[in-house]
Formats: C-alpha cells, structure tokens, sequence
C-alpha cells in the first residue's frame, strides 16, 4: 500500500465498497454525532467524509485537532445510510470506517474560515495565501486558470503558430508605463529592464524568418494597481504573424476566443465574426473605446436641437463649441423621484455639472427643462430617440471629449439599474480605425496610441494627410466592457517609421537611439506582420465571473503593489547593494524613520 493513499479524496464511489483504503487531506470539519466522530477530509480533488469509533484507540486525540490539519486514515470503504447520503458530493453515497490513523501536520488556529466561503480582510488573505488558496472558490478560479491556458497553447498549435520564449532581462524603453528596472553587477551604473511586453522581440521574430509566434508572457509594469489590471506583472496571449492583414489577425482571434469562451462558460457567446466598431463610432454611441455591448442604451448627438433653444445652460455650452448628448431609455419614465436624483447625484459623480431628463409620462412631458423648450424642439428628441409614453431622455451637455466620457458613465450606470446587462452572455466587439495622432494639453501633436502602428494610408497619408485625420491599423479586442487587448498591423518600414515619429516631434536620432534593434532589422527585408496580446489574467476573471482580477491569480500583490505573503518589496543587505554599485537616495521621511530605526 501507498504510504499516503491509495485513492484521494474524490475518486471512490459506491463500486469501492468492502475495500481496505488510505487516504490523506485536510481536515475540513469535524462533527460529534454522539460520540460517533465524523470527518470531512478534503484534498486538491474532493471530500471523503470519514467516520472515527469511540473505541479506535486514537478516538481521544480528536478533540485536539484543528480544522486544516493534515491527516492520513487508512479504513474500509462502507455504503452510507440512505438518511446519510449526500447527492451534492461525487463521494457523498459512501464513508470510511477509520481503523489507523496518522497526523502528517497539525495545524496552528487558522486566522479566518476556510470551509466556509465568508467574507475576509483582503490584506489578511493576502498574508495567509497559502490557507486563501485552499477555499473552494478560489482553487478553482486557479484549476481554471491552468485549464485556459493549457487549451489555448493546444489551439494556438493547431492554428500553425510556435511557442516560443522572448528574454526577460532587456533594454529599458519608452512604451507608455514605468519599468521594472534592476541593477548590472558586472556593468557599473547599467540597466536591464523587466519587459513591458515582448513587442520589440516578436517583431524580431517575424524579421527572422519564423512565420507564426505565440507565448503565455509574463509582463512587467510599475503601474497602479486597477479592478481589471494586476500591479507589477501580468501575463497575455502574446502573438504575431508574418505577411498578415488585420481580418488575419482577426479570424485566429475569433476563433480562439470563441473556442475558449463556450468551452470553460455556460453562457452564450457572440458567434465569429465579432461585431467591428470604428473608434470614433464607439465614443459618439458609447463614451468610451471599450463599450458593454450588452447594454443596449446608445448615446445620440442632440447639439442641433438646443443651439437656440430658451434652456440657457444647454444654448451656452452649444454656443461655445460643446455638444449635448442624449440617451433614451424606454419603460422607465414611472419610476421615482429618487431614482432620478440619484442618477444626477451620478452624473455629478463624474465630472457632470447636472443630468437633464425628459419623461414621456401618462400623456406629458415631465421635466424641470421641459418650459424652456418649444413644442417643436420636444417632437424633434422624440423623433431623435425614438421615444414614446413611458419613456425618459437623459441629456449630458458639456465640451463633446467630456459629454462623452460622461454619457459613457452615466450609459453604464442606467443599464445596471435598469437590468439591462444580461449577465449570462458574452458580447464581443473590435474597436478599429483608431486615429494615428492626437493634441496633448499643449496642442502638441503625438501619438495617441502605438508609435509602431502602419497608417492606413501609409506613406502617402504621411506626407499628405492632415495628422489628426490619420488613422491607423490598430485594433482592440472587447469583451463585456473589457478591453482583452490592443493590436496592430506593425509599420515595418524604416522610411515610414521615421516619418511617422518625426510628425510627433522625434527626429532620427530618437527611433535609432531607442528603438535600434528594430529600425536595424527593418532595413534587412522585414515582412510585414501584425499581432495582438489578449490578457490572460482578464480573460479568466470573466470566465470565472470575478469583479477583481485578484481572485484568479494565485500570488497577487495587493494594490499598493505588495506582496505581503512574501514581504516584498523588501530591504537587502547592504553588501549586495554595494555589488550593485548603488548608493540609495531615500525621501526624507524615509531617512528620518531609518534613522530612528538605528538608534534604538
């Protein structure tokens, strides 16, 4: 016999019984049913409940174990009383009479509740992961997580791509977040670089020939820590392909996506090909690059309506170049006062001076701005929303970036207290047509997005085109409101490439300074390619309908990027500070609490 087990916890049925098993696990409860003891073992594949006779002479000790002790029973496998049967259980029509016993590691008091999924201090959690990952929720996020990715490397196989690996240790460069940067012994005063991504070095795979690359990669930011967005590291379905459109990109992307979503879901996912949406469409009918296509509200532009209108507030801001957004919302005109005051208290919430509304109710139009517009105006939004008794125009006026964003805001908000957010499908959507360039706070021209991407009109649109009318092959993949990723087909001329940074301001020097790998290989007969990252981390947090990303990975750190299991970021000895040719520079107050530190 096996010296821990013979079976574990959630193999043996009712074909078991009569057989002299061992079995081994934690304790997950203990019930004294009269003196009889029982005792649900759990490991990594289910509960076996196991019973413990009075006269078994290590009966006595019971009363000293712990919940999460580690035990190993040997015992014969019985039928349970039909009273006794547990259908819930894969394990529940049988039990083990325990005849040995042996303690394999007993367990100090746990800081909070394991068998029971109660609510816990997030930062204990944290500092006791080891004991979080043994609640059932959680584990399973995790068995999840390593099923995905285990599936998708068989499906990005099959579709002709190689799994291959990029370096971790590289070159610090300028890609939107802070880097993770670590020290050069044998190189004094040098810099490697955790990876952003492994953009630079995909490219480069695709200018050395191999046709099809993917990798599950890990990345690395020093950024703030979000619901969706895990601080310091992530990892995302990294992948590029050679002589590829973006409809190329596109069609392995569906495919997967969809194979994975219907495979690991019970809800109803958006078929191939995903519903396009050009960027600028997407901020005008939704506020923002990521729309929730389950909500089926849509912004609509009303600026016209109230150019000269009596409402002063909604004429002015017209007058100064702003825009008035309006969403209908159909069957909600009779709910209460409260309801509506609650949406303006919202709408304030987010940058809003106020929300206007109109509400088609019993035959009236009832709304504090109703007097001030004419009987024309108010036909003209009805027509406009296509609106009707019963239901309610809300009204968003502000410069159009912030009307916007706002009616995006406010878009969400009204679908979830309306109902309208279906919970049990998946909607797909690509944002494209995103715009090469945009204005900074200066009115400076620069890139709004991915310095690398090829302008749809390439060299000529350069040349020729009015920067902030350029648009570029650059896509991102959306599922439910959350953005999976950003992609593009690459510009993978060093012509173009100049240009195209010199029109934000950067001369020659800049793209052969810090992108030199890059513009090097692309004078050698770059091919063009195109590719995309979907977030691993993001896509398990829907599957496993999880509002916080923490909840699928097994070692996160906290917001404050902490990792108070292990306890870093931690200090280091000073002898391997001075190895490193460093000299620490610390804000004042840290100096001060160091100093402190050292005279007591």
């Amino acid at each position: 016999m096996h010296r821990y087990r013979t079976h574990n916890c959630g193999q043996l049925r009712k074909e078991n019984v009569g057989e002299t098993v061992k079995i081994s696990g934690w304790v997950h409860s203990v019930r004294d049913h009269g003196g009889i003891i029982f005792i649900d073992l759990r490991d990594h594949y289910g509960l076996t409940q196991v019973v413990i006779d009075p006269e078994q002479p290590f009966y006595k000790g019971v009363e000293h174990w712990r919940v999460e002790s580690t035990i190993c029973f040997t015992g014969k496998v019985v039928d349970r009383i039909s009273e006794a049967v547990n259908p819930k259980l894969a394990t529940g029509e049988i039990e083990i009479v325990a005849e040995e016993m042996e303690m394999l590691g007993e367990s100090k008091v746990i800081p909070f509740q394991v068998a029971k999924e109660e609510e816990c201090n997030e930062t204990l959690r944290l500092e006791y992961r080891f004991l979080d990952l043994r609640r059932q929720s959680l584990h399973n996020n995790i068995i999840l997580r390593s099923k995905v990715i285990a599936r998708i490397r068989q499906l990005m196989t099959a579709e002709g791509f190689m799994e291959m690996q990029t370096p971790i240790l590289t070159n610090s460069s300028p890609e939107g977040a802070r880097d993770y940067l670590v020290p050069s012994r044998v190189h004094p005063g040098k810099f490697y670089a955790l990876p952003q991504a492994p953009q630079q070095f995909k490219q480069l795979l695709m200018t050395s020939g191999f046709d099809r690359y993917f990798q599950i990669a890990p990345c690395f930011r020093d950024e703030d820590a979000r619901a969706d967005r895990s601080p310091g590291e992530f990892y995302q379905l990294d992948m590029e392909m050679a002589f590829a459109t973006q409809e190329d990109v596109f069609e392995v992307n569906e495919k997967v996506l969809y194979q994975i979503f219907t495979e690991f879901s019970d809800k109803e996912v958006d078929k191939p090909p995903f519903t396009r949406l050009p960027y600028r469409e997407a901020m005008d009918k939704y506020g923002s690059d990521k729309p929730d296509l389950r909500n089926p509200l849509i912004m609509q532009d009303a600026t016209e309506l109230f150019r000269d209108c009596d409402f002063k507030a909604f004429a002015g801001v017209v007058a100064s170049g702003g825009a008035v957004k309006t969403i209908a919302a159909k069957g909600c005109a009779g709910e209460s006062r409260k309801f509506f005051d609650d949406m303006i208290k919202f709408a304030q919430s987010v940058g809003s001076k106020g929300l206007g509304y109109l509400r088609w109710n019993e035959g009236e139009v009832q709304s504090p701005i109703a007097k001030f517009l004419s009987e024309d105006t108010l036909n003209a939004l009805k027509e406009l929303g296509g609106v009707g008794d019963g239901d309610v125009m809300f009204f968003i006026a502000d410069k159009e970036a912030a009307a916007n964003e706002i009616g995006g805001h406010v878009r969400n908000e009204l679908g979830k207290r309306l109902g309208l957010i279906d919970p049990n499908v998946f909607k797909f959507c690509w944002i494209v047509d995103f715009p090469m360039y945009e204005l900074d706070d200066d009115g400076k021209v620069e890139f709004s997005h991915n310095p690398f991407s090829m302008p749809q009109g390439g060299m000529d649109d350069l040349l020729n085109k009015n920067p902030l009318e350029i648009l570029a092959y650059q896509y991102d993949i959306v599922c439910n409101g959350t953005e999976l990723s950003s992609g593009a087909v690459r510009n993978h001329s060093p012509e173009m490439m100049i240009k195209a940074f010199s029109i934000a301001g950067y001369d020659q020097t800049v793209v052969e300074s810090k992108f030199p790998a890059l513009y090097k290989a692309f004078q050698y007969g770059a091919p063009p390619h195109a590719g995309i990252a979907p977030g691993v981390d993001r896509m398990i947090m829907l599957l496993a309908d999880e509002p916080n990303i923490r909840e699928v990975i097994a070692f996160p750190m906290n917001q404050k990027a902490q990792d108070l299991l292990m306890g870093a970021p931690g200090e280091v000895e000073f002898n391997q500070i001075r190895d490193l040719h460093l000299r620490l520079h610390l804000p004042k107050k840290l100096e001060k609490e160091d100093a402190e530190s050292a005279e007591a």
